[in-house]
């Protein structure tokens, strides 16, 4: 049985039904707004590395749209649709034949001062496969990472043209595109991304909520000066020799173990069983010290250890 929704809920998806979106215009084409910018320094970044000639990549528009505009009319363009946990159409991507022609041109290294053959036919499998390198790229741009990643099930599919395109069905609701501009030269295509208004809201939908972090940042600080001021003891050790178990088992009392030639510089200073600096060992007036050399590092620690001695 299913449950009892709640008043918000209900409403939701009386609006959604009605006037085909989720009543919330300002806070998705915020989000889309926040998650374009953040996303196009690492589109470019990735085009760049992969291109021999660079492209210019921008933003040209942020709008509220239909899942089902998302499927280009023409079948010279190119479309993928990534799936997640969230929904099976989370992310579609779709580039029309100029930007296509563009990125081709800037893959095997044409002169960017001239103009760009457009395509005015159905995408060839070596298109298509240079499409799904740039969808590709902005899908990991996009998806983002740590808890507020879209979790996009890659790597993507293939991209679909021609027939293909034309024949596969999308479904409708209300959706929001990113229509990004691709150039080089005088020759500018356009890259269009599509997402289900509720995706992007589940894992976005906090961009541009103002929320003060005064208090939480007085704490912080408050509960930083607390723990600077509790006291832990600190322990220094110092190693000794390498022995095999049926060497130590046959330790007895008042037995002298030599110890290594480095062992005096090789001093470990720890507190809470947590080993934080590597020191040396040595003597003022009647006390014995330990003198800081540097940090411990536990990365180059466990490299030694594999080492020969």
């Amino acid at each position: 049985m299913s449950s009892v929704a709640s008043p918000a809920e209900t409403r939701a998806f009386i609006v959604e039904r009605l006037v085909g979106d989720t009543g919330e215009p300002d806070r998705i084409l915020d989000a889309a707004r926040s998650l374009s910018e953040r996303a196009l320094p690492a589109i470019i970044q990735g085009l760049g590395e992969n291109l021999s000639t660079p492209v210019s990549f921008d933003v040209v528009s942020v709008d509220l749209a239909r899942l089902a505009q998302a499927r280009p009319t023409s079948g010279h363009h190119a479309m993928t649709v990534a799936s997640s946990t969230s929904s099976p159409d989370a992310l579609i991507l779709s580039m029309d034949a100029s930007a296509v022609a563009v990125i081709v041109s800037a893959l095997f290294g044409g002169d960017p001062e001239l103009p760009v053959s457009p395509i005015n036919r159905e995408l060839s499998p070596t298109e298509t496969e240079v499409a799904t390198m740039v969808f590709q790229q902005i899908a990991e741009a996009v998806n983002g990472s740590g808890p507020r990643a879209f979790e996009f099930r890659l790597p993507l599919p293939a991209a679909i043209t021609g027939m293909e395109l034309k024949k596969h069905i999308v479904r409708d609701g209300p959706a929001v595109r990113v229509v990004f501009s691709v150039s080089m030269g005088a020759t500018v295509g356009k890259v269009s991304l599509t997402m289900p208004q509720r995706v992007l809201l589940k894992h976005r939908g906090d961009a541009g909520v103002k929320q003060s972090a005064e208090p939480e940042t007085e704490w912080r600080t408050r509960f930083s000066e607390e723990v600077m001021r509790s006291e832990v003891n600190l322990e220094a050790t110092m190693p000794l020799a390498k022995m095999t178990l049926g060497e130590i088992a046959m330790l007895q009392a008042g037995q002298i173990i030599e110890l290594g030639e480095t062992a005096q510089s090789e001093a470990r200073l720890s507190a809470r069983n947590k080993t934080l600096f590597v020191c040396e060992f040595g003597k003022l007036g009647q006390n014995y010290t330990v003198r800081i050399r540097h940090p411990f590092d536990a990365g180059q620690d466990f490299i030694d250890t594999l080492l020969p001695g």
